[in-house]
């Protein structure tokens, strides 16, 4: 009996521990890596997966054309939590089983999104870039502490995000129009978005949606001089209407890991208070490892039939 063949598209999977691709080949399958380097592109994958009977998945997009190409596929495991670029109808009528790795991400996205909201309150990257250019110049920033953080999404990212600023003295405002006030269990207060926008002092992106979420009449009712963390989705956010923010200084500075496309080169660039990520909040060694071996397992329990 032939060898079932794995194709593997993350760029970094097993790049910092060999464990999840030892863990395939010790399985008996065969292993064939990305040979690209980096996202495929659809003309792509519908080319790669032609002979694939599994996948390890990345967010290349696996659309109808793609599946329907590839006729041995049997499971696709998603390193990640994000399953929006792949076809779910399609994989569903050509038999092909689909599986995410929701909570390893938790934990490495959270402590990024406070480690973020601590540069920004108080100014280190203003700070340091005078530093570099040789001016001593001392900024007063603003402490976490009795800040109130408007969190836009309440899954488990935002939870555990939560309970590491509540170490620090915010207040927790919570938007999330999936839960009830009985689903909040540590003194958050459930806001609307209304409710919320005016009040916060930072708002933070923890949603799945790709709907926008703050466009020109969100930041219109924001507080002047408030901090922005997106770690979620750039979808969530009008690109236009937040550039406006930024130039009319309502938006006093943010972090972006999402973006609307990757490799982004839009107009964030220009502005020296928004730190922008390559879409790596989990690329933590144990985040990396949890992720790919759940993905790594995952797919070989599919791949069984």
């Amino acid at each position: 009996m032939p060898k079932l063949r794995v194709g593997i598209t993350p760029s970094s999977f097993a790049a910092s521990n060999q464990k999840p691709k030892l863990a395939l080949e010790a399985a008996g399958v065969e292993v064939i890596d990305n040979p690209y380097g980096r996202r495929l592109t659809e003309a792509e994958a519908f080319d790669y997966l032609a002979d694939k009977d599994g996948l390890i998945a990345g967010l290349e997009p696996l659309t109808r054309k793609v599946l329907k190409n590839a006729k041995s596929l049997k499971a696709i495991a998603r390193v990640g939590i994000g399953i929006e670029n792949i076809d779910l109808d399609a994989a569903r009528h050509f038999g092909i089983k689909v599986s995410n790795t929701p909570d390893g991400p938790t934990h490495a996205v959270a402590e990024m999104t406070l480690a973020t909201a601590l540069v920004l309150s108080r100014k280190l990257l203003e700070t340091d870039r005078k530093m570099h250019q040789g001016h001593w110049a001392k900024n007063i920033g603003r402490g976490l502490k009795g800040q109130k953080v408007l969190f836009i999404g309440y899954g488990r990212i935002g939870r555990v995000t939560a309970n590491l600023m509540r170490n620090f003295g915010v207040e927790i405002l919570v938007y999330d129009p999936f839960i009830t006030k009985k689903d909040l269990k540590n003194n958050e207060k459930q806001v609307t978005l209304e409710e919320g926008l005016p009040q916060a002092d930072i708002i933070t992106l923890h949603a799945n949606s790709r709907d926008v979420v703050l466009g020109q009449k969100q930041f219109d009712k924001v507080k002047k001089g408030v901090i922005l963390l997106n770690s979620a989705r750039g979808e969530l956010i009008d690109e236009k209407a937040l550039i406006q923010a930024l130039e009319s200084g309502k938006v006093a500075s943010g972090w972006f890991d999402a973006f609307w496309e990757e490799p982004y080169q839009g107009g964030l660039l220009k502005f020296e208070n928004i730190l922008l990520t390559p879409h790596m909040g989990t690329y933590t060694e144990q985040c990396r490892l949890a992720m790919e071996m759940d993905a790594v397992n995952n797919l070989l329990r599919d791949l069984v039939v």
